[in-house]
């Protein structure tokens, strides 16, 4: 459960960037192709691995190792204005090799880029930053974050724009909609966000910014795909730097639903709800590499109309906490957790305690 969703970003937040000159090259290649610079290519990776104990009401305990996640980036420019990323994922849980992202991206300026391939679509801020930039590790699944539908971890295959003008941000696209539940109809898909206080560059999202940066951060969002299939959602973050020290707080909330269009389970036509989240980030210490976080999150998820009279309607309520050991942000960090999910009827309550280590070069 812990991978429900990959989101994923590119390599802008990740990886070292590697240049080579036509005039290495002069000796060894035409001389049509010396006169051209060689484009840049970045290549990166990263890794999500966990520890976890299953505690299942009325069951037996378990205890496992898992790969969550291991991903392979590439990206580069293909000509002025217009870059390629090309992007992994693994996960253990299935043990499949997939294709995150494939996508052309023709990036003109900051008011006007079109991408085009396979990516995240317009959604909510949970999905546009995925796991690797979420703040807390039990993401995607609490019934609300990131219900939106998809292909593979979050993506869908379509055409997008979107802009930056200043503080804020639109997008809108349409997107395969066969591939996702074999419907032949179009989804279509639009984003708003407004940052208050500091701007957020580039098309993906972070669930924190540990303390980089003062947020007070608002988005809409919506699909659909033919009459009466809709989702919708609501996020926000507010993040604002404690003292000179490193130290900074974060809120992070959302509320959505999906009216029979993605959800958590395909046996109810709606899922509705909200969560809270908030953290505290600990001061630097001379003493230590890294920053320590406390964090914590409830959430509350409404499941309605179910497919026949036995999927009853029921609620699921999740607690997690979090003590998270940040040792450079998103590209190294342990983060020990603890979940408690309750339902009121069809699933058995469960908890889950472990430990997680993500890094990326």
């Amino acid at each position: 459960m812990l991978n429900r969703r990959v989101p994923g970003k590119f390599l802008s937040h990740l990886g070292a960037t590697v240049s080579l000159s036509a005039a290495l090259l002069a000796g060894l290649a035409p001389r049509a192709f010396a006169q051209d610079a060689v484009p840049a290519v970045s290549v990166g990776a990263g890794v999500r691995t966990s520890f976890v104990h299953n505690s299942p009401q009325g069951g037996s305990d378990t205890d496992n190792f898992f790969l969550d996640n291991m991903r392979l980036y590439v990206s580069g420019t293909a000509a002025p204005k217009i870059k390629f990323m090309f992007n992994t994922d693994y996960t253990s849980t299935t043990n499949d090799l997939n294709v995150l992202d494939a996508a052309g991206q023709f990036e003109l300026s900051p008011a006007f880029n079109v991408w085009v391939g396979r990516f995240l679509p317009p959604s909510d801020r949970a999905n546009l930053y995925g796991p690797f930039y979420a703040h807390h590790w039990g993401v995607y699944t609490d019934g609300v974050q990131d219900g939106y539908p998809f292909i593979y971890q979050g993506r869908d295959t379509g055409a997008v724009y979107w802009g930056q003008f200043g503080k804020v941000k639109v997008s809108g696209g349409v997107f395969d909609g066969a591939s996702l539940n074999g419907e032949n109809r179009l989804l279509t898909a639009a984003r708003v966000q407004v940052d208050f206080w500091d701007p957020e560059g580039g098309y993906y999202l972070n669930g924190t910014y540990y303390g980089d940066k003062n947020l007070l951060a608002v988005g809409l969002a919506a699909q659909e795909k033919g009459s009466g299939k809709t989702a919708v959602s609501a996020d926000f973050l507010l993040e604002r730097k404690v003292g000179t020290n490193g130290a900074a707080f974060s809120v992070e909330s959302e509320w959505a639903r999906y009216d029979h269009l993605g959800g958590y389970s395909n046996r109810y036509g709606v899922d509705q709800g909200a969560y809270i989240l908030g953290s505290y980030l600990l001061p630097k210490t001379p003493s230590v590499t890294g920053q320590f976080e406390v964090l914590a999150k409830y959430a509350f998820a409404q499941f309605r109309q179910g497919i026949t009279s036995l999927d009853v309607n029921f609620d699921q309520k999740t607690t997690e906490i979090n003590f998270n050991y940040v040792i450079r942000q998103f590209n190294a960090r342990v983060m020990a957790f603890f979940k408690d999910t309750r339902f009121t009827a069809v699933r058995a309550n469960f908890k889950q305690f472990g430990v997680a280590l993500q890094l990326q070069i």
